[in-house]
């Protein structure tokens, strides 16, 4: 007996301190980010060097490529992906689609597997991911959908949530009822840039 509680007392301590794994590449000067996802990737309403990608690659010094396209649902930029994908100096993709998903009222479960499918594309090109949540109109208002933390707990990915809602409630950032103006592209530039050096990807 003895020597079963000393087994599970030394399994409990490799399992309790046994070291973290890093879930994210920290980026070189050469590494490329990709902004994927449709008009709030794009800029819609402002100028383009107003939109986020043009202004979070003013504060991170990295070359960030606006993949951005209006309208367009997830199921068009899944199959829109793999060619963008073949950018060798692409490290990290900011997956941001469910907009449209949701104003066309499309499944949720087909807006779920598309970001999957996204994701599983990105990883098997060793390409970390942060995903992005879209705010979905509720009784309460604007909130995340649940969908974007299943995805994120499941695929062991960070998750930048409540973004949008805060944003789009805040009628002196918007241009529209769904798009941001100039300041609120700024502001979505600048929480991103502090997600993507809280989780490692940029450093100080």
């Amino acid at each position: 007996m003895k020597y079963l509680l000393g087994a599970i007392t030394i399994m409990l301590i490799l399992f309790l301190f046994k070291p973290k794994k890093s879930p994210v590449q920290v980026l070189n000067k050469n590494d490329t980010i990709l902004a994927f996802g449709d008009s709030l990737t794009y800029g819609y309403n402002a100028k383009p060097n107003e939109s986020y990608p043009a202004v979070l690659a003013r504060l991170s010094g990295h070359k960030v490529i606006n993949a951005g396209i209006p309208a367009e649902t997830s199921a068009e930029g899944l199959i829109r992906l793999p060619k963008l994908l073949e950018d060798k100096s692409i490290k990290l993709i900011i997956l941001f689609f469910g907009g449209n998903d949701i104003i066309q009222k499309l499944p949720t479960k087909h807006l779920k597997s598309n970001l999957q499918n996204m994701i599983r594309m990105a990883k098997e090109k060793r390409i970390d991911i942060l995903l992005i949540s879209v705010p979905n109109l509720s009784l309460f208002g604007l909130k995340p959908l649940e969908l974007y933390k299943e995805i994120a707990k499941k695929e062991e990915l960070p998750l930048l949530s409540g973004m949008m809602t805060d944003i789009l409630e805040t009628p002196s950032l918007k241009s529209d009822r769904i798009h941001p103006n100039a300041k609120g592209y700024k502001i979505m530039a600048e929480q991103i840039y502090e997600k993507l050096k809280k989780e490692g990807w940029l450093k100080d």
